[in-house]
C-alpha cells in the first residue's frame, strides 16, 4: 500500500427515492490518532455507529470530519405524529389539573417538539441507512486517492532529503582527520601553556588518542546511516509508517546533536564538521514537518 497523507476530502450525492437525496462528506486533516468527528441528522445514532466501525477498518490515523446532509423534496406535505402530541397534550392538561392552574397547551410550543412533525415520505427514511452504507466505499476511496496523491509528493521528498543526509554525513567523515590535528593542536597548546616548552611529544600524542577517543564521530556517523537506510527502507513498505518515520528521526536528531557536541569549540577545517551538522539537523527537521502529515 502507498504512502498516504492524512489531508483529504472526498464527497459523494445519493439518492434514496424521489423525494430524498443526501450528501455525504469526508475531510481528513493530521492528528496523532484516529479522531472522528461525526454531522449527521437527528435519530440517525445507529448510523453513526456503523460508519464509525466502518471508519475505523479503513482509517488509521487522523482527524476525519463525517458530514450527511439531507435534501428533501420542498413539495412533500407534513404528517403529525398523533402519538406524540396527544401525550404531550394529555400530560400538560394532568399536570394544570394538579396544580389547579388555568393554562392550555400552545400548539406552536407543540410542533416545535423533536418528531411532532412528519414528512409524508418518513417511511422511507428506514432506506436512508442502506443507501448511505453503500456509498461509503466509494466516498472512501476518493478520499484515499487524494491522500495517496498528496503522499506520493511527500515520499519523493522525504527521499531527496534523505540523500541530502547521507551525503553530508559521508562529508563528515572525511573531515575526521581534521578533528584529530584539532584536538592535538589544542592540547599542545594547553600543555605548554601550563608546562612551558617541556613538552614531552609522545605524552602529548597518548593524550590526544585518548581525548579523540571519547570524542570519536564514528559510532554517530554509523548510526545515522542505519537510520536513513531503515527509513527508506519503510517508505519502500508503504503503509501506516508515519510513527515509525516520526520515530527515526528522533534518533537522526539526537545523533546530529552528540555529533554537533562532540566538535564544538574546535577551528579551522574542524569547523566544517558543524557546518555540516547543523546542515544535517535542518534537513531532518524539515523531514519531520512533512512526516507529521504521514499516516
Amino acid at each position: 500500500m502507498p504512502i498516504r497523507s492524512m489531508t483529504g476530502f472526498a464527497q459523494v450525492k445519493g439518492q434514496v427515492n424521489q423525494k430524498l437525496a443526501f450528501t455525504l462528506s469526508l475531510k481528513s486533516v493530521n492528528h496523532r490518532f484516529l479522531d472522528l468527528h461525526f454531522r449527521l441528522p437527528s435519530d440517525t445514532d445507529a448510523l453513526e455507529m456503523k460508519l464509525r466501525r466502518l471508519l475505523k477498518e479503513k482509517i488509521h490515523r487522523g482527524h476525519v470530519e463525517v458530514s450527511l446532509s439531507l435534501d428533501r423534496n420542498s413539495e412533500q406535505s407534513m404528517a403529525l405524529n398523533r402519538e406524540l402530541v396527544s401525550g404531550y397534550i394529555s400530560a400538560f392538561r394532568a399536570a394544570a389539573a394538579e396544580y389547579s392552574l388555568a393554562a392550555v397547551p400552545d400548539l406552536n410550543v407543540i410542533l416545535r417538539l423533536p418528531g411532532a412533525l412528519e414528512s409524508a415520505s418518513s417511511s422511507a427514511d428506514g432506506d436512508l441507512e442502506a443507501a448511505v452504507l453503500a456509498a461509503v466505499d466509494g466516498v472512501l476511496a476518493e478520499l484515499n486517492r487524494m491522500r495517496e496523491e498528496e503522499g506520493r509528493g511527500i515520499e519523493q521528498e522525504l527521499r531527496s532529503r534523505m540523500q541530502l543526509i547521507e551525503k553530508a554525513a559521508s562529508g563528515v567523515g572525511g573531515h575526521r582527520q581534521a578533528i584529530l590535528h584539532a584536538y592535538l593542536e589544542k592540547l599542545r597548546s594547553r600543555m605548554q601553556e601550563l608546562l612551558g616548552s617541556q613538552v614531552d611529544s609522545d605524552r602529548l600524542l597518548q593524550e590526544a588518542a585518548l581525548l579523540v577517543d571519547r570524542s570519536d564521530i564514528q559510532e554517530e556517523l554509523v548510526r545515522l546511516e542505519t537510520h536513513v537506510k531503515h527509513f527508506l527502507g519503510l517508505l519502500n513498505e508503504g503503509g501506516e509508517v508515519g510513527k515509525k518515520l516520526d520515530f527515526l528521526l528522533q534518533e537522526m536528531n539526537r545523533e546530529a546533536n552528540t555529533l554537533l557536541s562532540k566538535t564544538s569549540g574546535l577551528a579551522g577545517e574542524a569547523l566544517k564538521i558543524t557546518e555540516i551538522g547543523l546542515s544535517i539537523k535542518s534537513e531532518i527537521e524539515k523531514s519531520r514537518e512533512q512526516v507529521q502529515n504521514v499516516e
